[in-house]
């Protein structure tokens, strides 16, 4: 790739990352519960999630997601499903106590890997916007493979610094929280948020 492809290939990644989401909402929520480092986990698991839209979408099974009116339906559908469950889940979810070392209640950092993947490889608008993206920035006169893992990882790398920051931006906000009431509330507007970026893709047309 180029240098003056790759540099706006590089301010597109950013664009992309920083543009609230599920993923961000994900990573909000993890980060106001668990802190910066112990969200790490789920930080990881989002970039597997977008690492397998990117190979999906590299490969040209993308095309057929975008093609095939039944793949996309069942794969939007297993989405809004899902981010709904998040959203419930994150609604009911009790306060915690921001001065203890260890909760009780605190997910393993497996389960938090896998959920947050799934929020990721569950969204089929993800695709379709890949589909979009990427073939702006490939030179049909260089590798294929090779291009592809250049801006692959420059997304991944992108997305995970992004995603920090978000991670730290909710640590702060989780020091304002000192009450059972307010962390509820808190917790109601993330499940909130979920449901309604569930409702998005509900409503998402290709």
């Amino acid at each position: 790739m180029k240098m003056e492809l790759f540099w706006a290939f590089l301010v597109a990644s950013i664009l992309i990352s920083i543009t609230p989401g599920a993923g961000a909402i994900n990573t909000m929520s993890n980060g106001l519960r668990y802190g910066v480092r112990r969200t790490l986990p789920a930080i990881l698991g989002l970039q597997l999630g977008f690492g397998v839209q990117i190979l999906v979408v590299g490969f040209g099974l993308g095309t057929l997601l975008a093609s095939s009116e039944l793949a996309f339906i069942f794969i939007k559908w297993a989405g809004v499903a899902y981010l709904v469950y998040l959203g419930v889940s994150k609604w009911r979810e009790g306060a915690v106590s921001l001065d203890a070392a260890h909760s009780p209640v605190m997910e393993s950092s497996a389960k938090r890997f896998w959920k947050s993947a799934l929020v990721n490889i569950t969204n089929p608008k993800a695709t379709i916007f890949l589909i979009a993206l990427l073939p702006q920035f490939f030179d049909a006169e260089m590798p294929h493979v090779t291009q592809l893992l250049v801006m692959g990882s420059t997304m991944i790398g992108v997305d995970f610094i992004v995603m920090c920051g978000f991670a730290g931006l909710a640590t702060v906000i989780a020091g304002w929280l000192r009450t059972p009431r307010q962390q509820r509330a808190l917790n109601r507007i993330f499940g909130g948020l979920f449901v309604f970026i569930a409702g998005l893709l509900a409503n998402y047309r290709t």
